[in-house]
């Protein structure tokens, strides 16, 4: 991905795996060689109120080219995986980013009581 075609991302709307609206694209996160490694999402909330970043994986990200020439942009992650994701907040320590399952791999369950 080129730097023009990451910031043309930015801002841009992010639908959920059953096609309803979730956030928008706020930050790509790029490795030391420019390569996109992850996307801050704006989740939820009014006016700004009540807003959450996440970072997710890129390879969570699915881009479905568009008859207006930009692709919709779809996040494979349920609702559950998108709440259970610490919030991102810039900084100069490591970011946790979320990504769901490979396909084949047993989803974790969350700890109960014991």
């Amino acid at each position: 991905m080129q730097q023009d075609e990451a910031a043309s991302i930015l801002g841009r709307d992010v639908k959920g795996p059953k096609g309803e609206a979730i956030g928008k694209i706020v930050n790509v996160l790029v490795d030391a060689d420019g390569q996109p490694r992850a996307a801050v999402i704006d989740f939820g909330g009014f006016l700004g109120v009540g807003m959450r970043k996440i970072a997710v994986a890129w390879r969570a990200l699915h881009f479905t080219p568009m008859p207006n020439g930009k692709p919709q942009i779809t996040l494979d992650m349920t609702p559950d995986q998108i709440k259970a994701t610490p919030e991102y907040t810039a900084s100069d320590k490591p970011v946790i980013v979320a990504a769901p399952p490979r396909p084949g791999t047993p989803e974790p369950q969350p700890a109960g009581p014991r």
